[in-house]
């Protein structure tokens, strides 16, 4: 679980987003990092009985995102980043690809799986593989847990259908997808818990199917 300070430290950041604040603070985002790194530790060898390519030795620091943003071609030029950002996936860290995201950030906390954003070749093939087997696609989406816990995200879509398909196709919805992923938001005090680790392994477990769907359809 999560100290209290850590969550404090998030929400002050977001109120107090420039360099000399935080230097100020540096002490309070380090103990912040220690707790959520311990946190994160905790999550890595469980993580990796429902997905065996997540390895159980992992380096907790290699799943942990950078709080600092590269402002370089953003209009928002806030130097820190308002969330702890962690991502575990069968690839070396900053790799896009299939996985799960956990997002900690008060009142917007959220866990992800599945491939935001996919490079084009990527794509090309998941859509082929919903094209061919959406049954098993379907399976995962509309199953009991995944259905009252996760919700697909369809905002990064086209409007038109894909280059290939047929706008009539009753998938075509699906298939006009740019990204993959499921979320499910996660209230300030769950974090608070000691059953913080239990709640989350049981959300990745719901959601791995569509991990690893999205694994198999490019590395055919």
């Amino acid at each position: 679980m999560l100290k209290k300070d850590t969550l404090a430290f998030i929400k002050d950041v977001a109120d107090n987003n420039n360099r000399e604040w935080f230097a100020e603070n540096k002490h309070r985002y380090e103990d912040a990092k220690t707790d959520v790194l311990n946190l994160v530790a905790e999550i890595i060898p469980e993580l990796s009985k429902i997905d065996p390519l997540i390895s159980s030795e992992t380096d907790p620091k290699k799943s942990l995102l950078r709080i600092y943003r590269d402002v370089r071609f953003s209009k928002n030029k806030d130097p820190y980043k308002n969330n702890f950002g962690i991502w575990f996936s069968a690839k070396n860290k900053g790799a896009n690809g299939p996985g799960y995201y956990l997002h900690i950030q008060p009142g917007k906390n959220f866990i992800a799986g599945g491939y935001w954003m996919p490079e084009a070749e990527h794509l090309k093939l998941i859509r082929q593989e919903i094209d061919y087997n959406f049954g098993d696609f379907e399976k995962i989406i509309t199953d009991k847990s995944f259905k009252k816990n996760f919700k697909l995200g369809t905002a990064n879509a086209l409007k038109n259908a894909p280059k290939g398909y047929d706008p009539a196709d009753p998938n075509i919805e699906f298939l006009k997808l740019k990204s993959f992923e499921a979320t499910t938001e996660i209230p300030d005090e769950e974090f608070l818990k000691p059953t913080i680790v239990n709640k989350l392994i049981s959300s990745f477990t719901t959601v791995n199917p569509l991990v690893a769907f999205l694994r198999n359809a490019i590395e055919q």
